[in-house]
């Protein structure tokens, strides 16, 4: 790898955090030339806009989520234990946030949805993305006979992801884990229940 692309990597990856915990508007220039350590021009060099730095810094903090997701699928064969595996990866973005500052996308959406529409677009993607992959692993479990055949993947994808967003917001909103314990327990009851 060159090292003009080491340094665009190392601009993402630094102001990822900044973006995630300030937000697109909030987060300044200066506040992201002192967490790269580079200079106005250093940062123009490798990205023509602050927009453009904010798309990248948020594609970057998503595959941090992917790939908890990844991690916590790798082996699980049964719906169940899939569905439940998701809970998890959602758990651990208030007990270990892969950055600071908590779910990008639930931060990301919140912030852009009507301001800045590339952002909301990209957060719309990635929201999607994990909807689509409850409703697969849903599909899959009703055809393999490990969930109840009446179990509607669509739904089941709105009330995990609403959920669990929900606990997020309210968790950082209190500081308080307990609201992320609480739906991780609800949910974790309420796909049992879809268990054959």
């Amino acid at each position: 790898m060159r090292k003009g692309e080491r340094t665009r990597q190392m601009i993402v990856a630094r102001a990822a955090p900044v973006f995630n915990v300030q937000g697109y508007f909030g987060a300044s220039m200066s506040d992201l030339i002192r967490e790269t350590k580079l200079g106005k021009g250093g940062i123009y060099n490798h990205f023509d806009s602050k927009e453009t730095l904010a798309l990248e810094a948020f594609d970057y903090a998503v595959e941090l989520v992917r790939e908890r997701f990844r991690a916590a699928l790798a082996g699980q064969e049964r719906a169940a234990d899939r569905l439940l595996a998701i809970v998890g990866v959602f758990r651990s973005l208030i007990d270990e946030p892969p950055l600071p500052g908590g779910c990008p996308v639930l931060n990301t959406a919140i912030e852009a949805d009507d301001t800045n529409p590339a952002l909301r677009d990209r957060a719309r993607q990635a929201m999607a993305e994990w909807q689509e992959l409850i409703i697969r692993t849903a599909r899959k479990g009703i055809k393999a006979g490990d969930l109840r055949p009446d179990t509607d993947p669509e739904a089941l994808a709105t009330v995990i992801t609403a959920t669990l967003e929900g606990a997020v917001m309210l968790s950082k909103l209190y500081g308080d884990p307990v609201h992320m314990r609480r739906a991780v327990v609800h949910l974790t009851a309420y796909v049992r229940s879809l268990m054959v």
